[in-house]
C-alpha cells in the first residue's frame, strides 16, 4: 500500500532542502523559471546534476526546447525571490534584472552560486520530469548563507557562508 500523497509530502518535508531557481530561456527570449529544492549533483565527472520538474510547469515546455537550464542556488535573503518563483503567474522576470549564463540561461542576481546545464537525458517519474544536466559552466557569488527549505518553511544555516 502507498503512503498517501500528503503523508509523503510531510514526510519528506523532513528532508532539508537547498532552495533554487531554475530558469531557462525561449527561443525569441522570453525568460522562465520555477523555485525547486529537488536538484541534486549526480556526478563528478563528468558534472551532472539533476533537477526534478513539475509536468504542470511552464518552464517544464521550455527546457525541453531549449536543451538548457541554469540553477540559481539561492542565498538566505533570497526568500521573496523563491516565493515569486514558486508562483505560477506570468511576472516572475518583471523588473528583475538578470543576465545571461554562456548558454544563454538567465541568472538571477545575487545568487549564492550558479551552474549551467545542457540536458543530458530526462525522465517521467510521476507527476514530474526529471532533466539530468551536463555542467557547461558555473560560479560561486560573494558569499553569504544559504536559503533552505524544511518542514515547509524557510530557514538558513548560520555561519556556514563564512
Amino acid at each position: 500500500m502507498a503512503l498517501a500523497p500528503t503523508a509523503f509530502r510531510e514526510v519528506m518535508g523532513c528532508l532539508a532542502g537547498g532552495v533554487t531557481i531554475v530558469t531557462s530561456i525561449t527561443a525569441d527570449g522570453r525568460p522562465h523559471g520555477l523555485t525547486a529544492t529537488a536538484v541534486c549533483s549526480v556526478s563528478l565527472d563528468p558534472p551532472l546534476v539533476l533537477v526534478c520538474v513539475d509536468r504542470n510547469s511552464q518552464t517544464l515546455e521550455v527546457v525541453r526546447a531549449s536543451r538548457r537550464y541554469a540553477l540559481n542556488l539561492l542565498r538566505s535573503t533570497h526568500r521573496s525571490t523563491s516565493d515569486r518563483f514558486a508562483g505560477s503567474d506570468g511576472l516572475k522576470f518583471e523588473a528583475l534584472e538578470w543576465k545571461p549564463a554562456p548558454g544563454g540561461s538567465p541568472l538571477l542576481p545575487g545568487a549564492l552560486a550558479w551552474v549551467e546545464c545542457e540536458v543530458e537525458s530526462s525522465v517521467e517519474a510521476g507527476d514530474h520530469t526529471v532533466f539530468i544536466g551536463r555542467v557547461t559552466a558555473g560560479q560561486i557569488g560573494d558569499g553569504g548563507d544559504p536559503l533552505v527549505h524544511f518542514r515547509g518553511r524557510y530557514h538558513t544555516v548560520s555561519g556556514l557562508g563564512e
